[in-house]
């Protein structure tokens, strides 16, 4: 009896001990290498089965022959061997198996030509079946009205190209490949991604913000600042139109920038400046909201409004901002009557110079200087300005120049220029500018600064 148990045993083991050799050095029944069944080879076998497989180079889309490619032969080599050796430690298990294994071996002279055109033509059938096809539409977090909700999901009939190009990809060593189209997928409303954009949206409700615009300050809300948000690609996207009320609102009580000043001249008497002017500044609703629903999404107490304001002119991006003495022409401008022909020019309160100048031309519209609140845009010095003089020859010269309108319109020294009566303005004037004596002219191009506001009256 003991020696029935131990032939039984001895028998168990062989047979256990050639599995294991044979599952070892072969391939199990149903696996592919690129397409070629190499079931119960070895190695060697199921290498030189792969690299002498001759390829049809065919290409089928949900069954339909799509390329069909010129003949080739693989392009294995003998440095392809190890990636054989790896495959089978891929596949291989204690027991035989019948389960499928489509393996891929990508060789080291691949021939990427094939690999190209087979490429073009699956993405130029996809795109071609693609026309007139409706994309699905992501399932998302919005919050609006104060409340967070989720659209749903829309299905479309679009193919889902890159999933037919994973597949070619898995099967780009075979001789014939055989892809299936599906429809691309929308995020769903339950996906992890959705479900995170609804909690980052919900982080936005019952915020508030401090709006600081010069001296005062004004409180935001959730609700005051955003309509609607999204949360996606891990940015917030905002409509921000709630805002512009509000921000209008302020601009009336403080905003500088197409108004009506009124001013002290240089004689103590106040009047109101002309409406026209490029100096000044005004709040951009859309930066505005932009910045305040920013600041609601990062948490952040207050913002200042100084980044959401503009201007007109060569400084776009305002004037005066903070400015509130003088009615917010400040204590540094330039003074230029055109009844007394002649300009003032103020640094901190103080009259640093003042000159005569000859103005544009009061007989002619287009030629006078334009009244209102401007502001120094740029200096040039020399800067050459080239004209007609007032005997009708033409000029060529240098001068100190500062230009305080969008038309062209500056403080400049005139050497060509004879008449400089008080009465010359009237219609013999300049085609806009402060026409100055060359002896005035630097001074007062000194007494200036970019940005520097100057009135007209």
């Amino acid at each position: 009896m003991k020696t029935v148990v131990a032939i039984i045993v001895v028998v168990i083991l062989i047979a256990f001990g050639w599995i294991g050799w044979h599952q070892h050095n072969h391939f199990n029944r149903n696996v592919t290498i690129n397409g070629v069944n190499v079931g119960g080879m070895t190695v060697d076998e199921a290498f030189d089965r792969v690299k002498s497989d001759h390829q049809d180079n065919k290409v089928y889309l949900d069954g339909k022959l799509i390329y069909d490619g010129a003949d080739t032969q693989a392009t294995m080599t003998s440095t392809d061997r190890s990636k054989v050796e790896r495959a089978l430690a891929q596949q291989r298990t204690i027991l035989p198996s019948r389960k499928n294994y489509q393996l891929q071996i990508n060789p080291d002279q691949n021939n990427q030509t094939r690999l190209d055109k087979i490429t073009s033509t699956v993405t130029s059938t996809v795109n071609k079946e693609n026309r007139g096809r409706r994309a699905p539409h992501d399932a998302y977090a919005l919050l609006k009205n104060d409340k967070v909700t989720v659209v749903a999901a829309q299905s479309g009939t679009k193919i889902d190209e890159q999933r037919i190009k994973r597949e070619l990809n898995q099967q780009r060593n075979n001789s014939v490949i055989r892809l299936n189209s599906h429809h691309e997928q929308p995020l769903s409303a339950n996906s992890t991604t959705v479900q995170h954009e609804k909690a980052q949206l919900k982080k936005l409700l019952n915020r508030h913000v401090t709006y600081q615009v010069e001296q005062k300050q004004y409180r935001f809300g959730t609700d005051d600042v955003i309509t609607s948000a999204t949360y996606q690609h891990g940015h917030y996207q905002f409509n921000t139109t709630a805002v512009n009320k509000r921000i209008a609102k302020i601009n009336r009580r403080q905003a500088t920038l197409g108004r009506k000043f009124k001013f002290k001249t240089h004689s103590g008497k106040v009047i109101e400046t002309s409406q026209a002017g490029t100096y000044g500044w005004r709040i951009s609703k859309e930066r505005a909201g932009q910045s305040l629903a920013r600041a609601i999404a990062n948490g952040t107490k207050k913002v200042e409004a100084k980044q959401d304001i503009y201007g007109i002119g060569y400084n776009k991006r305002g004037t005066g901002y903070g400015v509130t003495s003088n009615d917010g022409i400040g204590d540094t401008y330039a003074e230029l009557s055109i009844a007394d022909q002649h300009a003032w020019f103020y640094k901190d309160g103080k009259c640093v110079f003042e000159a005569d100048v000859v103005t544009g031309k009061n007989s002619r519209k287009e030629d006078q200087t334009p009244l209102g609140v401007w502001y120094i845009m740029y200096q040039a010095s020399p800067s050459v300005l080239k004209g007609t003089d007032d005997s009708g020859s033409n000029y060529s010269s240098k001068v100190h120049w500062s230009q305080f309108t969008n038309s062209g319109c500056g403080f400049h020294d005139a050497s060509w220029r004879h008449n400089w009566s008080k009465t010359a303005y009237l219609n013999d004037g300049s085609s806009g500018c402060a026409n100055m004596h060359p002896v005035d002219a630097g001074p007062a191009y000194r007494a200036l600064q970019v940005n520097e506001p100057v009135v007209v009256y």
